[in-house]
């Protein structure tokens, strides 16, 4: 199908676990005609989970796109992962679509993923869609889960069409006003989206009240409707069943005929190397502006980078360059994303996502462009869960260690919440996740697809190390090897900042006693020990470092010199600045059954944890909300499992770092060996 920028929709499905966006991902595509078959989770013959993991978990772990063709509108969509585990992913495809539409299970209603992927939207001005699955279950009250996603997010949300004769059927109540349906009327719910529709717009307002609903042609309409969206004005809600196919085409009409295209969406936040917004034309003719906001390892096709066009035309041939780079590459490829399956396309327009193999240098947020004009040109960077689970690797067969570094790093390529880092003093590797699942599963991914086993150590915490008070240090560094020497001398001054500030390296020095050559070598020096702590080996954080004084030597001072010395000076000054150990406090949200808080709130409190609140929601579940130290959390899906008899589920985000209790800070203290303490 031929298409221009103004018939496209790009959606990503979202929600909590199990709310039905694999199923509902399927039924799209299967009304769409792309698929002959719908195929089913449990049976591992879905569209969009075919890694090994997913088939044997039952849920999709990474991200998938589909390109659908209806009613000359052409559809991309994006089926993403629920478990809060695996929201790295999640989150980076909110990037490449004008709207999200969040599944909710009928039966299980608002929990925790509703709220996290409504709020992620919300804060990404991206339009929003509630899409409530399942609507043929038995004993589902289908009203009373509309008045509680209301309450929850808001009175503007709005059923687009109803349920009727029992969930197998909806129908349409934006355009149409009569019909019986399984709750409140269509006439009723007709009357409430349209005003909320008609009052964003003055003219609109203006002709629906002299000549009425009759006079408002449906462009207006739509475009009434589509500000709505864009301003948060209208989250409408809509109903399906994934499994048996009802209310999937209507949806398929919605997007059609209501949802943005990206020249009505929000403009994207688009900024140059100062950190100035810039305004990207989604013009066709102007230079290709595109970002990449995924990237597969394929094993047949080779690395594949997944992007977002948003400004010119990609055609094969075309010459692009990634980021800065000075060295174009050429596009030989070009792929529209079918679910597993690759289509060759001619070209790309803005607002399309497409997909290009085999070239090393693309990686996630890349930004691809045709014009050195377009170099510093980059979108907005997304804020990302910090990964707080470590675990220590080394291969479990020697001479492996080369194959588990690329293993690690094509991983970490794919998962913008997976970190991998390599520490010196330890001669080890380690890598950190969101939890001790997105772990698991990155380490059997390693085996399936590199054929790497590797051993681990205890999940390792992330630590930090600060100050508590001001202090001042000083080292000379001097060699004299018989010909040249090594000299410099520092004086630097060390002060805590607020929690959460980072570091700050200030050169207060006065008449040229230290060069301004030599002050980049100096804060390297002060970098390289912040990276390993004083008193327990984790890197420092939250501190300013002042350097005031110095001296140098015409012959003699070179960089090499400066940076021991900046390094010595300042761990002379930190070990007299009440050097304190950090630990990362998480938010947690705690969903379980009503009967089992009094067994769940007093585990926690054993756990240094503070309550912050709890909240009533459907099917008689409780949310409990805390903060809690994450060195206290490593075992706690095991206990809460044997808690609640399984029906617990928890999520956890990084909230801020605190002082560690003063016996805490001793044992780390204690068993840390500082071997690199003295060292040159």
């Amino acid at each position: 199908m031929s298409y221009n920028t103004e018939n496209i929709r790009n959606i990503a499905l979202a929600g909590h676990a199990s709310a039905g966006k694999t199923t509902l991902f399927e039924a799209l595509l299967h009304a769409a005609g792309v698929i002959q078959t719908q195929g089913a989770v449990e049976r591992g013959s879905t569209q969009s989970d075919t890694d090994i993991q997913e088939k044997a978990r039952g849920h999709s772990i990474d991200s998938c796109i589909a390109a659908i063709d209806h009613e000359q509108t052409h559809i991309n969509l994006i089926d993403t992962a629920g478990y809060n585990d695996f929201r790295g992913g999640t989150l980076a495809a909110f990037a490449a679509v004008e709207t999200v539409a969040v599944v909710v299970n009928a039966a299980s209603g608002i929990e925790h993923g509703t709220r996290r992927m409504m709020e992620h939207a919300r804060h990404r001005k991206l339009a929003r869609v509630l899409v409530i699955n399942r609507i043929d279950m038995d004993g589902v009250d289908l009203q009373a889960l509309v008045q509680h996603l209301r309450d929850e997010f808001g009175q503007e949300c709005l059923p687009v069409n109803l349920p009727a004769h029992g969930g197998s059927q909806v129908l349409d109540c934006f355009f149409h006003a009569n019909g019986a349906t399984d709750f409140s009327s269509l006439a009723q719910a007709h009357q409430e989206i349209l005003d909320q529709v008609v009052e964003i717009n003055e003219a609109t307002m203006g002709t629906y009240l002299e000549a009425g609903e009759q006079a408002l042609t449906p462009q207006q309409l739509h475009d009434a409707f589509e500000q709505c969206l864009r301003e948060g004005h209208l989250v409408p809600i809509c109903f399906v069943s994934a499994r048996t196919g009802v209310g999937v085409p209507q949806f398929l009409d919605i997007a059609a005929r209501l949802l943005p295209n990206p020249l009505e969406a929000n403009p994207p936040p688009f900024m140059d190397e100062h950190g100035e917004p810039i305004e990207i034309a989604i013009d066709p003719t102007r230079h290709v502006v595109a970002d990449v906001f995924k990237i597969i390892n394929d094993p047949f096709v080779g690395k594949l980078g997944i992007f977002r066009v948003w400004q010119g035309t990609i055609r094969r041939e075309t010459q692009l360059f990634v980021d800065n780079g000075r060295k174009p590459f050429k596009v030989g490829h070009l792929f529209r994303l079918r679910g597993k399956n690759h289509d060759e396309m001619a070209y790309a327009i803005p607002g399309d996502i497409a997909a290009i193999a085999k070239i090393e240098e693309i990686h996630f947020d890349a930004i691809l462009h045709d014009s050195h004009e377009e170099d510093s040109v980059r979108l907005a960077p997304m804020t990302f869960p910090q990964p707080m689970y470590g675990l220590a690797l080394e291969p479990r067969h020697k001479g492996q260690e080369q194959k588990l570094s690329h293993a690690l790093q094509r991983l970490s390529e794919e998962d913008p919440c997976l970190r991998m880092e390599h520490r010196k003093e330890l001669n080890e590797t380690v890598i950190r996740g969101l939890s001790d699942l997105h772990l698991r599963v990155t380490l059997q991914r390693m085996k399936d697809r590199y054929n790497v086993e590797v051993s681990t150590h205890p999940p390792r915490i992330a630590y930090r190390e600060t100050i508590a008070a001001m202090a001042e240090g000083h080292h000379r560094h001097r060699k004299q090897t018989g010909g040249a020497g090594q000299f410099g001398e520092v004086f630097l001054r060390v002060e805590p900042l607020g929690r959460g500030h980072g570091f700050e390296f200030v050169d207060a020095v006065k008449g040229g006693v230290i060069p301004g050559q030599f002050l980049p070598a100096i804060e390297k020096g002060v970098r390289q020990a912040m990276e390993h702590g004083v008193i327990a080996g984790y890197p420092l954080q939250d501190l300013r470092v002042t350097v005031y004084d110095g001296k140098h030597h015409p012959v003699d001072s070179k960089e090499v010199a400066f940076i021991s010395a900046g390094r010595k000076a300042f761990l002379d000054a930190i070990v007299k600045a009440r050097p304190v150990v950090l630990e990362p406090i998480v938010d947690m949200e705690v969903s379980i059954p009503e009967a089992h808080i009094g067994d769940v709130t007093g585990g926690l409190a054993n756990k240094r944890a503070r309550i912050m609140g709890t909240d009533t929601v459907h099917g008689g579940e409780l949310v409990i909300k805390a903060q809690a130290p994450l060195a206290e959390l490593v075992d706690y899906p095991t206990e809460l499992k044997a808690m609640t008899g399984g029906r617990g589920r928890y999520s956890l985000d990084l909230s801020h770092y605190e002082p560690v209790p003063a016996p805490v800070q001793q044992q780390l203290s204690e068993a840390w060996k500082p071997t690199h303490l003295g060292d040159e």
